[in-house]
């Protein structure tokens, strides 16, 4: 039995249901619904022909699959879907390896992540709790 159902509904007969490769995957393969060589520097929005009424309270993240991001320099940009919207989720993918990359139709090209969101109250300050790497930023653990 699942924790959370989500409706959807298949815009076309191109479209396909996301899926695991195993039951403890966090990420839904997402799949193109169309056939296309992205060039070296290209980005490009692809369609997956699924809509869905995500739960109050969650949202989808759509994030790179790690072989495609690893191995071909494949990239995905602008991936949040928030629990109101019911349009054709889009992947907007982009190529940033040297070669050119085809796409299939019903090719895995991204995975889809439900989350909780959280409600938070912002509160302004004139000053924050000292931490320990203080004013360093990312990436500068190890640093004096």
């Amino acid at each position: 039995m699942s924790d959370l159902t989500i409706p959807f509904i298949k815009l076309s007969e191109k479209a396909k249901i996301p899926s695991q490769a195993t039951p403890s995957d966090a990420g839904y393969d997402l799949f193109s619904t169309e056939n296309y060589i992205l060039k070296p520097g290209e980005r490009k929005l692809f369609q997956t022909n699924i809509s869905t009424a995500i739960p109050h309270g969650y949202y989808g993240r759509i994030a790179p699959r790690s072989w495609l991001a690893n191995k071909q320099g494949i990239d995905i940009l602008a991936g949040v879907i928030d629990s109101w919207y019911r349009g054709d989720i889009g992947i907007v993918v982009i190529n940033f390896g040297q070669e050119d990359f085809q796409v299939n139709e019903w090719d895995r090209i991204a995975q889809f992540i439900i989350e909780k969101c959280h409600e938070v109250e912002w509160k302004e300050v004139t000053e924050l709790m000292e931490s320990e790497r203080s004013e360093w930023g990312r990436g500068s653990t190890g640093f004096k």
